[in-house]
């Protein structure tokens, strides 16, 4: 079968691979759609991540597909089953498994990031792994539970209420999920930050009630009249973080999502920032068990994926995406290993 395959740093190889047959709980899933996300851009440029990179590897990490073979311990999944996949693979038994935080598993592996994962014609993975989609959900808005479900455990850490009011740093493909979970979630009113125009247009499509630039004083001063009750950083730099306690009303919480290199450090003024305020700062880390939820939420309709998704591209063009910026700044790309016919 093809495969994308990272070699090293900045290095990617279209190859033919070979697929074993799946042992025991494993199943081999032909790959319809699977996202490009940040992490992947990470890991292409020799950057850490959720994980440390390793060579060679298939990355992909937001997929979905059918099910085209089992092991012989698979219980619940038989072939032709459409599903998406949860790529985290918890061990079950360590501490932090234990008590109930298997997203901090002290023996994690993922596919994509230390497992091949989906930018392949097929990918191999554990039965657990995968969840059965309905066939109103499309392959392609199936591959986007990951990434949304990573927002949704954000979501829950962001201090939401009905009637609450939030503010939602950067307006790439992750900002606006976030923008519209804050409003399923009951926020009245959601300002965003971005200073890319035409995002700013889309934010406003999408539910925002304002939508202001960074760089232009007056709107910045509408902004910090919300008062906000949250604050959730998706842009991951140290300046847009510190801007967000910034912007956090009285007994806010400030929600960082976006990632940072290793080693960036902030500056925050405790006083006047924090004890004054009583603000919270809270960070979220990956998407322990919600893609179940996700998979409801998007089915219903309520989030417009159509919107944020901008690129639809073959497995055998998958390499441009990496080194053409101007492809990743325009929105959320999508890599299509499978046959178009069946999308």
């Amino acid at each position: 079968m093809k495969a994308l395959v990272l070699t090293g740093v900045g290095q990617l190889e279209l190859r033919e691979v070979e697929m074993t047959a799946p042992a025991g709980d494993e199943i081999v899933l032909d790959v319809a759609a699977c996202g490009v996300c940040g992490t992947d851009l990470h890991m292409y440029h020799g950057d850490k991540g959720a994980f440390d990179n390793h060579f060679p590897l298939v990355m992909g990490h937001e997929f979905s597909g059918v099910v085209s073979a089992v092991g012989p311990e698979v219980r619940a999944l038989k072939p032709g089953d459409r599903v998406c996949v949860d790529p985290n693979l918890y061990c079950g038994s360590c501490r932090e498994c234990l008590r109930g935080k298997p997203h901090f598993c002290e023996r994690m592996i993922g596919y994509g990031t230390t497992l091949d994962g989906g930018f392949a014609r097929q990918c191999k993975v554990r039965e657990r792994a995968a969840y059965r989609i309905p066939d109103s959900l499309s392959f392609v808005h199936a591959a986007m539970v990951e990434p949304v479900a990573c927002c949704m455990h954000g979501i829950d850490r962001a201090g939401i209420e009905a009637g609450g009011t939030a503010v939602v740093i950067g307006a790439g493909p992750i900002g606006l999920m976030m923008l519209q979970l804050a409003l399923c979630r009951g926020a009245a009113r959601v300002a965003v930050v971005e200073p890319v125009e035409s995002r700013r247009e889309l934010a406003r499509q999408l539910g925002a009630f304002l939508a202001a630039d960074p760089g232009d004083a007056a709107a910045m001063e509408e902004v910090r009249a919300f008062r906000a009750d949250s604050v959730i950083e998706c842009v991951g730099k140290p300046e847009t973080m510190e801007q967000a306690v910034e912007l956090a009303g009285k007994g806010a919480t400030v929600m960082l999502f976006g990632l940072t290199k290793p080693g960036a450090e902030l500056r925050l003024l405790p006083y006047e920032q924090i004890f004054q305020k009583e603000v919270t700062i809270t960070g979220s880390f990956i998407n322990p068990q919600v893609s179940e939820r996700v998979i409801r939420l998007l089915d219903s309709g309520r989030i417009n994926l159509d919107a944020i998704i901008t690129d639809r591209v073959p497995l055998d063009r998958a390499a441009e995406v990496f080194a053409d910026s101007r492809c990743r700044s325009r929105g959320k790309t999508v890599i299509l290993p499978g046959e178009e016919g069946r999308l």
